[in-house]
């Protein structure tokens, strides 16, 4: 059974964005498109408010949220397949939950106001951290002109064998026609440098070296319609990889997943580019 794409949408801007991106994921894909809504607040209020007015604010708001976002898919691409829902749950559990049963699941970066704004942030980054498929949260500016760039960046870490994202950006720069570039970032540790003459640059030289053969072990199976490059950068990996957004269509990184581990699975890269990344970032599990 084909999966769909799930997008969490609360009517704000970046969530429309988040839409914006998904139909357009889903097209590439030939996949459907479910818009969820989940909140709390009408658990609480809105039997109280049904006493006065038959039918709670709160209902309505929800509904023109999510029947602006179908439009607004519809509007990108018209064949689309479109289904919404609506929920009283915390967002978190329930995006969480939908990822079970999703191809990819994709969210915004910010909700509606202020208050809004710190708790959305805060369950992209929540779910990011516990979603069972690949997730993207949308940064940067998605218009009507996706993929100007034509390249998709990922991030390669210290276990290649595990390459659920180098996968991941192979198939996304196929569906694109763009060009996979796989970035590996080292550092020489400030401990291993050295003033004798004959050794300067030695330790430089075995971390680059190092990195270059992580690297040449990472995109192995890349098709052979995809153009792809390899490259090592000296630095921190999250400023290294930032850096590569600015001329991305998409950035792609790892986070494990540890079996019976309950707390939030997201590694300091992948939070760090979360909050800086010009260009949407995908988060793609890796199993233990």
């Amino acid at each position: 059974m084909d999966l769909p794409i799930v997008v969490g949408v609360d009517g704000s801007e970046p969530s429309l964005r988040a839409v914006d991106w998904a139909a357009d994921e889903a097209a590439l894909r030939g996949a459907s498109l479910r818009l969820v809504y989940a909140s709390l607040w009408e658990r609480y209020e809105g039997a109280a408010l049904a006493d006065d007015l038959g039918r709670s604010s709160e209902q309505i708001r929800v509904q023109d949220i999510v029947e602006t976002a179908a439009r607004r898919a519809h509007g990108r691409h018209a064949d689309l397949k479109i289904s919404t829902d609506t929920l009283p749950e915390e967002p978190e559990y329930t995006l969480v939950r939908e990822s079970r049963h999703a191809s990819l699941l994709v969210t915004g970066t910010r909700g509606r106001s202020g208050i809004a704004e710190a708790l959305l942030g805060s369950v992209s980054l929540t779910v990011a951290g516990h979603a069972h498929c690949p997730m993207v949260v949308v940064r940067g500016s998605h218009d009507n002109q996706p993929g100007t760039h034509g390249r998709i960046v990922v991030g390669v870490g210290e276990r290649p064998t595990t390459p659920a994202a180098v996968r991941f950006a192979c198939d996304e720069a196929r569906l694109r026609g763009a060009a996979l570039d796989a970035v590996r970032a080292w550092r020489c540790p400030a401990h291993e440098t050295t003033d004798h003459p004959l050794l300067v640059g030695e330790p430089a030289r075995m971390h680059e070296q190092q990195a270059v053969e992580v690297l040449e072990k990472a995109p192995r199976d890349v098709p052979a319609d995809v153009e792809a490059h390899r490259r090592t950068v000296e630095g921190h990996t999250r400023d290294v990889l930032v850096a590569a957004s600015r001329d991305a269509d998409l950035l792609v990184v790892g986070a494990e997943r540890h079996h019976r581990h309950f707390g939030l699975q997201l590694g300091r890269v992948a939070h760090g580019v979360l909050h800086h990344s010009a260009c949407p970032v995908a988060i793609a599990p890796e199993r233990e």
